[in-house]
C-alpha cells in the first residue's frame, strides 16, 4: 500500500496572518506531495514497502532517498497536526507539567525558539518525549527527525516546527525569527498532549 497526502483539518487560509494561504498551498500540495511521490517510488518493490511510515523512520535511513522523503512526510503530517487555528497560548496536562521540570514555558519557548533559529540551513526543531516521560528541546538538519537512530536527540517527536525557507519565506523572507515568535500563536497544544500520552 503507497502512502498518500494527508488531508487538512483546516483551509489554506486558516492561519493567517502567522501563516499565508499561499506558502500553505504550496506547501502542503507541491512540497509534501513531491515528498510522498518520491517516497512511494523508493520503497516500492522493497522490504520496506508495506511498513509504517514510523518503521521507516526507524529502519530505512541507510537509504537517502528513503531518509530523506520518509522523513519529509513524516514530519510533514505531523507539522499540520500540530497547528491550529486560534489555539491555546500554553501547554495542558501532562506536558505543562514536564515543561515546568525543564524551567516552564518561558524557557521552553526560549529554547524552542532558539533551536528553531540556530539550526543552521534547513530542517526541524522539535519537543521529544523521552523514555522516562521527561522532555528534550533539540533540532535536526533537513527531513531527519528524532525517530531515526542517526539523530543526535532521539524520542518521540510532540511538537515540530518546519524552519525549511519553503516554510516561511514568502510571507517572512529571511526573518525566520518572526515566522518562529509567529508559529507560537496556532500550536495545536491539545494535539501535543495527545501524542505525549499515547
Amino acid at each position: 500500500m503507497s502512502f498518500e497526502l494527508p488531508k487538512l483539518n483546516y483551509v489554506y487560509d486558516a492561519l493567517e496572518p502567522t501563516i499565508d494561504a499561499r506558502t500553505m498551498e504550496i506547501h502542503h500540495s507541491k512540497h509534501h506531495q513531491a515528498y510522498v511521490d518520491n517516497l512511494n517510488n523508493a520503497i516500492a518493490g522493497t522490504e520496506l514497502e508495506g511498513k509504517s511510515i514510523e518503521e521507516i523512520q526507524k529502519i530505512g535511513t541507510d537509504k537517502p532517498a528513503v531518509r530523506n522523503n520518509g522523513g519529509g512526510h513524516y514530519n510533514h503530517s505531523l507539522f499540520w497536526e500540530l497547528l491550529t487555528p486560534g489555539g491555546r497560548k500554553a501547554p495542558v496536562g501532562n506536558v505543562k507539567a514536564e515543561i515546568e521540570k525543564i524551567g516552564g514555558f518561558e524557557k521552553f519557548k526560549e529554547d524552542f525558539s532558539n533551536a528553531a533559529k540556530t539550526r543552521f540551513g534547513s530542517g526541524w526543531a522539535w519537543l521529544v518525549k523521552n523514555s522516562d516521560g521527561s522532555l528534550t528541546v533539540t533540532s535536526t538538519p533537513n527531513q531527519d527527525n528524532p525517530l531515526m537512530p542517526v539523530a543526535d536527540v532521539q524520542g518521540t517527536p510532540v511538537l515540530g516546527l518546519d524552519v525549511w525557507e519553503h516554510a516561511y519565506y514568502l510571507k517572512y523572507q529571511n526573518k525566520r525569527p518572526d515566522y518562529v515568535a509567529a508559529f507560537f500563536d496556532v500550536i495545536n497544544w491539545d494535539k501535543v498532549e495527545e501524542l505525549y500520552n499515547k
